[in-house]
């Protein structure tokens, strides 16, 4: 089974960063940073940093697993994470320079029902289970959540 890792990076702000892939023919859609996880990889964990380096030059504190997602041979482990700090302009992944690939481009979403609404997250799980923790709290004050729970 290919298992990938993916973040809901929350930034001090309170919003969350996500990545609008545009393709040819293609409706624009957004999903969370992330990637598969290779065999060099020590851990689930190590294979996330490594993606949010490489998608958005940036350094993130996991904080813990939010949701796991199974489907079509494949199994995605979301992870709630504080992004510290990004720069897209020095994003260094593969996939970035590969022909037909689309465009991919960051941006912050408000970490609210309104602002999952207003995106089409892919996939549309992951953006149920995001309505669903911020309606019943678990996400309120995401930033403040993440700031209490990181190791100081």
């Amino acid at each position: 089974m290919i298992e990938r890792v993916r973040a809901v990076l929350v930034t001090e702000d309170g919003t969350m960063l996500v990545i609008r892939r545009t393709k040819p023919g293609v409706p624009a859609y957004w999903v969370l940073p992330g990637g598969g996880v290779e065999a060099s990889d020590e851990s689930r964990e190590a294979a996330l940093h490594r993606e949010i380096h490489e998608e958005i030059a940036g350094k993130a504190d996991i904080i813990r697993l939010l949701h796991t997602i199974e489907s079509d041979g494949e199994r995605q482990f979301i992870y709630l994470a504080r992004i510290m700090t990004w720069s897209f302009e020095d994003r260094t992944g593969p996939e970035f320079s590969a022909e037909g690939r689309g465009e991919y481009a960051l941006e912050e979403v408000p970490l609210t029902v309104e602002g999952i609404d207003g995106i089409d997250l892919k996939p549309e799980e992951m953006a149920d289970v995001l309505r669903g923790a911020v309606q019943d709290g678990t996400l309120v004050g995401a930033s403040a959540l993440v700031s209490q729970t990181s190791p100081k």
